[in-house]
């Protein structure tokens, strides 16, 4: 597989946006999106085209599995909210 283009990758970051969105929980949801934030600042400085394929290939993977984390997780969502979400 070639090393994917910025498009792709930033297509990979906004869909990992989006899905920590799709969480009901305000600390899930946050901790999804810093967490997105952190790795895609961690994976920033890959120059070698086979590291750079592997993150994003992972990065994939790591997207399907939080989709279906997120869909699990709203079937079983607290009914309160938190108490960041009362101040909003």
């Amino acid at each position: 597989m070639a090393s994917p283009a910025r498009g792709e990758v930033l297509t990979l970051f906004r869909s990992f946006l989006r899905t920590a969105r799709q969480f009901p929980d305000y600390n899930i949801r946050e901790y999804t999106k810093r967490r997105t934030i952190d790795g895609f600042r961690h994976n920033k400085d890959l120059t070698d085209p086979s590291k750079v394929t592997a993150a994003f290939s992972d990065g994939r993977t790591q997207l399907e599995i939080a989709k279906r984390q997120a869909v699990v997780y709203s079937l079983y969502a607290p009914k309160v909210k938190s108490v960041m979400e009362l101040k909003q």
